[in-house]
């Protein structure tokens, strides 16, 4: 009966590993899926800004984010599916722990049962030497049986507990995966408002989207030139002594992969462009990343803020908006976020998810902007009033000119 349970068991886990295996090829098909749509969105943001471009952009990412969700959908599908076969695995294990144990239990007790009585009395019970020899046999292969069964015991509990732990951990990526799908959704639903907003504002005319632009840019131009002055009049003396040693890799990427777009400083884009830098040069770096990408911290600490500025002036600054502050008297901000998942007070990890990269505020295409601060001199404020954005209190993280520092000096080389 025993085996026939055993037989079962084997084959439901067996039938759940192909499932487990289905899964995780339709997944590779769909990684392949979101590489053609990635594709479509870069090469959307290289060709000239135009309506028709944005919204090609816009739709290609609509259907990348789909694909996301598709994927996500499929990964939690075999967790599920690990989850059930680890069950099963870990009752068959504990089945065999308690019928070693039972049979244990029976060699100890028929070994009581010999050791009870003395040599004399064996041989005196048994109607030959021949067979009372063969009971004094089978105490020793009673003792063989105990050391086999004990190691078989020993052996299914280290792996019924290292089960346990892998069961643990898959409950968590399910957790996990479940959390991410509903963020993914809710980020779909921006890209979609975000499209019908551009589409209402223009009213789906090139002529309109031209003024729109220029319109955002001369706000972005005004309210750089704010922000310098204002930056301008903060006096923060920094000792460089108190920052971490350059090329020291005391921070991580934010991004799982990485491609930079854009550099820090009077770059050959920030020098092309100074009416988006404002002759300031870039305060970060640029990294690529298709909205809906998983931002991590860059290094363990305490959130200090977050934000949106376009809530309060719409496409021109930073837009959603993370500031962490780490021990080590240097701080990191990630900007132009689709969705943020984190609180100011909020305590983070290496590596923790922050947000979602996007394309909010003032930006030419989706990507992270990536920035480091000597904590010293950088602070959220909402004591700045934008004459550029009718004379608005905006909240957003500002820093003496001198405490802005090159992210290169301490991620690690690629």
């Amino acid at each position: 009966m025993f085996a026939l349970h055993n037989s079962v068991q084997a084959s439901v886990v067996d039938e759940l590993k192909e499932k487990i295996s289905e899964r995780n090829t339709e997944i590779e098909k769909l990684e392949k899926e979101i590489e053609l749509y990635q594709e479509q969105v870069e090469e959307a943001g290289k060709e000239a800004s135009t309506l028709q471009t944005t919204v090609k952009q816009l739709d290609a990412t609509a259907k990348k984010l789909g694909t996301d969700i598709r994927i996500t959908e499929q990964k939690a599908a075999a967790t599920s599916l690990t989850i059930g076969k680890l069950e099963l695995e870990i009752g068959d294990q504990q089945d065999r722990i308690k019928d070693n144990s039972s049979a244990l239990s029976e060699v100890l007790r028929r070994i009581a049962e010999l050791e009870s009585r003395s040599l004399a009395e064996v041989m005196l019970s048994n109607e030959s030497f021949s067979s009372a020899w063969s009971a004094v046999e089978s105490l020793g292969r009673f003792q063989v049986g105990i050391r086999d069964h004990l190691k078989e015991i020993q052996k299914l509990k280290q792996e019924n507990e290292s089960q346990k732990a892998s069961l643990e951990k898959e409950r968590a990526k399910l957790l996990t995966l479940s959390s991410q799908l509903a963020d993914q959704r809710f980020i779909v639903s921006e890209n979609k408002i975000a499209k019908n907003r551009l589409l209402k504002e223009t009213k789906n005319k090139e002529s309109n989207y031209k003024s729109l632009l220029n319109d955002r840019l001369a706000k972005k131009e005004a309210l750089e030139a704010e922000i310098q002055e204002f930056e301008n009049r903060i006096r923060v003396e920094i000792d460089p002594s108190s920052l971490p040693e350059t090329g020291t890799g005391v921070l991580r990427w934010p991004l799982d992969k990485v491609s930079i777009t854009q550099y820090f400083g009077n770059t050959s884009f920030a020098s092309k462009n100074p009416q988006v830098y404002n002759g300031g040069g870039h305060n970060g770096i640029d990294l690529r990343a298709s909205v809906g990408t998983p931002v991590k911290a860059a290094k363990s600490g305490k959130i200090v803020g977050t934000g949106d500025t376009d809530r309060q002036c719409y496409g021109v600054s930073y837009g959603k908006w993370v500031l962490v502050e780490h021990d080590n008297n240097i701080s990191t901000l990630y900007a132009h976020l689709s969705l943020i998942r984190v609180s100011s007070g909020d305590i983070v990890g290496s590596g923790d998810l922050l947000g979602y990269s996007g394309n909010t505020g003032y930006s030419t295409g989706p990507h992270l902007h990536f920035a480091v601060f000597a904590s010293k001199a950088v602070r959220v404020t909402s004591e700045f009033k934008s004459k550029s954005c009718k004379g608005i209190f905006l909240t957003l993280p500002l820093s003496s000119r001198n405490g802005y520092l090159n992210p290169l000096s301490y991620l690690p080389s690629r």
